[in-house]
């Protein structure tokens, strides 16, 4: 076990020397893997630099796929595309079993354990400068309670493991779930210091790690959450409201005034990004856009000569598409839509235009000679979820959304706005209003699920659920199969059998 251990540091140490640019040369002349110790390993700056780098990759591989799964997949923006589904119908029709579970939380414990392994020995490093010493620690308190946060709302209870697991024993290796309140107790603390640590105002490194700023995105995400599903009520949503007024009024955060382009390679860290997930060429693998593209060969002969020129070089398979609900709630006027995806009608042959296939530009990447590259940062928080959440919170407090919701809405739909613009409708009819300018403007961010759960909608709004409002189970995700015999302490969800 001790040698796992130190290949696993190793690693870490290897993959941050990638995001670092270092040469691989710079590592050739270390001990043989099987006798670098724990000990060994955590010497200087820069080794803590080289795992706070690991952390961040072994993040971007969870970022790359299962985060939008757990935040997107059973909500009503997707539905069957042109390929083999593989199983995802099972999401959206929400289907899942203990069997057939989606992503388990397995690999967001190792990032969680890369975090606690910084969050131990970091503080015993001497640095050149202690506030870089700072700055590291509070990355990783806040990677731990954004994993936390995530996992809390998929699955409610789990394993609170707060320290690095570097042996084994059955105490220690077998934890039963940790109830959601003392979840969120951990979450909230690591938020605090997260911020006690972090320079204020200060936006990381290419917006691409975690900073105040982002962290102060996350404790309104995370307040707003407890605010309304574990009954926080108005003291969850001042804090909230809080947190967020201190990132709204950052002079270097601004809406893009062209939507496509918060999301373009050659855009990364552009003023809208608060944190990203960094996706680099010759560097990581594709994200999840991979599946929401279209071929080349199934691209029909029929197809529009503008609808051809937007989509440009196929790629990937389309496994899924946007829903029609998701399609048709977008305005033909509204710039996010075009950006988000883009539809191919064909005519049936009696005059009438027949819907083919929807394809996911949001994430698109690029092309070069070897064909499309779906490698653009994935954005966990950005300044337009920011102005959303504010108004959310104002809502809920009983104060006017709608300076938060017309910001949006002007940039959608630029000179056409005064068809649009909002006014103060009451709380519930704010709250609607909000939900849906967030499907619009968040579509295929990984948002949506965990939006229609924290606004009670999912039974209301998702096809599905529609039936089954007496199913409440199904708010959270079942545990597979796998978790549970690696695990004797763990006991599935209920509802979802044993």
């Amino acid at each position: 076990m001790k040698n796992y251990i130190n290949k696993y540091i190793f690693r870490g140490l290897i993959a941050g020397a990638v995001l670092l640019g270092s040469s691989c040369t710079d590592y050739l002349e270390l001990e043989p893997v099987s006798t670098i110790t724990t000990a060994g390993f955590w010497v200087n700056e820069d080794n803590a630099n080289g795992a706070l780098q690991g952390m961040y990759v072994r993040f971007r591989d969870q970022a790359a796929y299962n985060l939008f799964i757990l935040g997107e997949a059973r909500s009503e923006t997707l539905s069957y595309g042109l390929q083999a589904s593989e199983g995802r119908e099972r999401y959206f029709e929400n289907s899942l079993d203990p069997n057939f579970s989606g992503p388990n939380w397995l690999r967001l414990y190792t990032v969680i354990h890369d975090a606690n392994l910084i969050l131990k020995y970091v503080p015993d490093i001497a640095f050149a400068r202690e506030q870089d010493k700072n700055k590291m620690l509070g990355e990783a308190y806040a990677m731990r309670a954004f994993l936390y946060f995530t996992m809390a709302k998929t699955w409610g209870a789990v394993p609170l493991v707060t320290d690095p697991t570097e042996g084994y024993d059955a105490e220690s290796t077998f934890r039963s779930r940790t109830g959601v309140d003392e979840i969120f107790a951990q979450i909230k603390s690591d938020i605090d210091r997260a911020l006690e640590l972090l320079p204020a105002d200060t936006l990381g490194s290419g917006r691409a790690v975690w900073s105040a700023p982002a962290v102060n995105t996350l404790k309104g995400d995370v307040y707003l959450w407890t605010g309304k599903v574990l009954d926080g009520g108005a003291a969850d949503f001042q804090t909230a409201l809080t947190a967020l007024n201190e990132v709204a009024g950052l002079p270097e955060l601004g809406l893009m005034e062209n939507y496509d382009d918060i999301f373009r390679y050659d855009q990364k860290g552009n003023q809208e990004v608060l944190f990203a997930v960094r996706f680099l060429d010759l560097e990581s693998g594709t994200n999840y856009n991979n599946e929401l593209y279209i071929r080349d060969d199934q691209i029909p002969s029929g197809t529009p000569d503008n609808i051809r020129e937007t989509i440009g070089a196929g790629g990937g398979l389309n496994r899924w598409a946007p829903s029609p609900l998701l399609r048709e709630a977008f305005e033909e006027n509204d710039q996010r839509k075009d950006a988000s995806f883009v539809s191919i009608f064909l005519n049936s042959g009696d005059g009438a235009e027949e819907h083919y296939a929807s394809v996911v530009r949001k994430y698109r990447g690029f092309v070069d000679p070897s064909g499309r590259r779906f490698i653009d940062d994935i954005v966990v928080y950005r300044f337009a979820e920011v102005l959303l959440l504010m108004a959310e919170a104002k809502n809920a407090l009983g104060q006017d959304p709608s300076a938060e919701i017309n910001q949006i809405r002007l940039r959608a739909y630029g000179d056409q706005f005064s068809a649009f613009e909002y006014s103060d409708s009451g709380q519930e009819a704010n709250d609607e209003a909000i939900l849906q300018e967030r499907m619009l403007e968040l579509a295929f961010e990984g948002k949506r699920w965990f939006d229609l759960v924290r606004f009670d909608k999912a039974f209301e709004r998702v096809p599905s659920l529609q039936s089954r409002s007496n199913e409440r189970h199904l708010l959270l995700w079942p545990i597979s199969l796998g978790t549970i015999s690696l695990n004797s302490k763990i006991e599935q969800n209920p509802g979802y059998g044993n």
